[in-house]
């Protein structure tokens, strides 16, 4: 069973603009440099052209990668039906309080190939997204991090 990707609408997008630039852009480099190190001559010690061959090789898996992604890919919704409105799920952004620190903090709620701590977009596998998962505004999320048990209080939730 292939694995499915959560994944937004945007995400989409993006990832279909960039199979397509691989496709013919980055193809067409590639395969110049290969042509480029075969002139060279001997190609069993050709450094350039076993550069290139590994450049085409990364390319093509990442391709496959881009492929299998956006063939198994589940959309997620912007749109919150009305028995969801205020529900923490995929797609949503939300506002909690750190019961330890008494600060405010907002994450984006994304699928594992979205998901950038850094920027605040957490994935809805992680442990974090897990706690938050479900819960309405007013409620208590917590799950245990290595300092802990970590809880939150869910300020709003927005989509």
């Amino acid at each position: 069973m292939a694995t499915e990707y959560k994944i937004t609408n945007a995400m989409r997008v993006r990832y279909m603009e960039e199979l397509k630039y691989l496709e013919t852009e980055k193809m067409q480099e590639i395969a110049q440099l290969i042509n480029e190190a075969r002139s060279f001559g001997d190609l069993s010690e050709n450094s350039e052209y076993d550069e290139a061959k590994n450049a085409q090789g990364e390319l093509m898996g990442r391709i496959a990668e881009l492929r299998n992604i956006l063939d198994n890919a589940v959309i997620i919704s912007d749109e919150a039906s009305e028995e969801m409105k205020g529900i923490v799920g995929l797609g949503c952004t939300v506002v909690v309080r750190d019961l330890e620190f008494d600060e405010n903090e907002v994450f984006a709620i994304v699928g594992t190939q979205e998901a950038n701590p850094m920027e605040a977009r957490i994935s809805d596998e992680s442990p974090l997204g897990k706690a938050l998962l479900g819960k309405r505004v007013g409620e208590i999320a917590e799950y245990e991090a290595p300092v802990g048990t970590v809880r939150f209080e869910i300020l709003s939730v927005e989509r």
